[in-house]
């Protein structure tokens, strides 16, 4: 156990912990740097194999690959503002109304459960009544308080903020794809030719592992959105698109899945009296969610080698350290260390 704790692994094990305390700091509010290099090794790829396939420099490969990512980003967010965004606040508008029909249904359900309580002591009845009477009403006030368009007018006033935000990360994404092997060049300068050698192959798997993440989150979502899609073309034709869009952008993000947006959905028409419509949307609610229970982790696994509880726990102690992005770099973080132990940078060879 001794001969484990040399003074070079404790100045490794001191250096990484203050590295890590830094990060924690500085990762907040470097989520476009930290995403545009990410999204560079990502496209690396791409760019590599245009390069080979077309027999191009790498500076016209890369402007090609950008272009390309780029409009993408920007029809996908021309069609987020113009059509997501749009029917959001039409459904804020009319809220009042939904809460109305709630408040209208509620009071429906008093009166029924006051005529069938006829027999129970009426301090009982009373005391029952109140209490569910003030938390409906806190309920109701609460939703007035954040469902209103002061609030929405209020969100869109950090469009600009993300804007810069989003340009930053375009800038830095370009200077990436371009300077990504001199950097890798500059940074092997500094290590001996074995260490060289592991580190490559560590940030190589890291890097296929990193894309195999994001392409298994697509294509498990691209099938959820399917099966929204043809649920909702016959639940609710009308909304069939947009909605379908609404849970495939949500589905994207780990852990929250579309349950997020059918459960509120098809409790609203629960209580508003329309069983058989929320019956509907919650059938398919639970045949998505079993979609993607079934699929999700066969397709992670084959993309990222990655048990699914491993995966689950470092997504989950990444939300809780670092918010929203720690849900991807959780698992990222554990398939470095992984990588490190393969490529035996970290050796855990010890017995207690």
């Amino acid at each position: 156990m001794m001969s484990f704790l040399t003074k070079k692994h404790i100045i490794i094990f001191f250096s990484v912990i203050i590295l890590a305390m830094i990060a924690f700091y500085i990762l907040p509010v470097s989520v476009p740097l930290i995403a545009a290099i990410i999204t560079a090794l990502m496209l690396d790829t791409i760019v590599s194999w245009v390069m080979s396939k077309f027999k191009l420099k790498r500076q016209l490969a890369v402007i090609i690959v950008f272009a390309i990512f780029t409009l993408i980003l920007v029809i996908s967010g021309f069609f987020l503002a113009t059509k997501v965004i749009g029917e959001g606040i039409k459904l804020i508008e009319e809220s009042p109304t939904y809460i109305n029909n709630v408040t209208v249904m509620w009071n429906n359900i008093d009166v029924y459960f006051q005529n069938a309580a006829q027999d129970f002591p009426e301090e009982m009845v009373s005391a029952v009544t109140e209490e569910v009477n003030a938390f409906f009403e806190a309920a109701v006030t609460s939703l007035k308080q954040y469902i209103n368009i002061e609030n929405i007018s209020a969100l869109l006033s950090y469009i600009p903020n993300y804007l810069v935000s989003f340009l930053v990360y375009l800038i830095a994404l370009f200077m990436f794809m371009i300077d990504l092997p001199r950097i890798r060049k500059g940074f092997y300068h500094y290590l001996s030719e074995n260490t060289a050698a592991k580190v490559n192959f560590m940030t190589s798997r890291l890097s296929s592992v990193v894309l195999g993440f994001f392409k298994a989150q697509f294509l498990v979502s691209i099938i959820i959105f399917i099966a929204a899609f043809i649920g909702l073309l016959i639940i609710q034709p009308k909304v069939a698109i947009v909605m379908a869009f609404v849970i495939w952008i949500i589905d994207l993000i780990p852990i929250i899945g579309s349950i997020v947006i059918l459960a509120p959905w098809s409790l609203y028409h629960y209580f508003t009296g329309d069983i058989i419509l929320g019956t509907k949307l919650a059938i398919l609610a639970v045949i998505l969610l079993l979609i993607r229970r079934i699929v999700e982790p066969k397709v992670m696994g084959s993309h990222m080698g990655l048990s699914p509880l491993a995966t689950l726990i470092s997504m989950y102690i990444g939300l809780k350290l670092l918010g929203i992005l720690g849900l991807i770099l959780g698992p990222i973080l554990l398939i470095l260390f992984k990588s490190a132990k393969e490529a035996e940078l970290i050796k855990l060879n010890f017995k207690i």
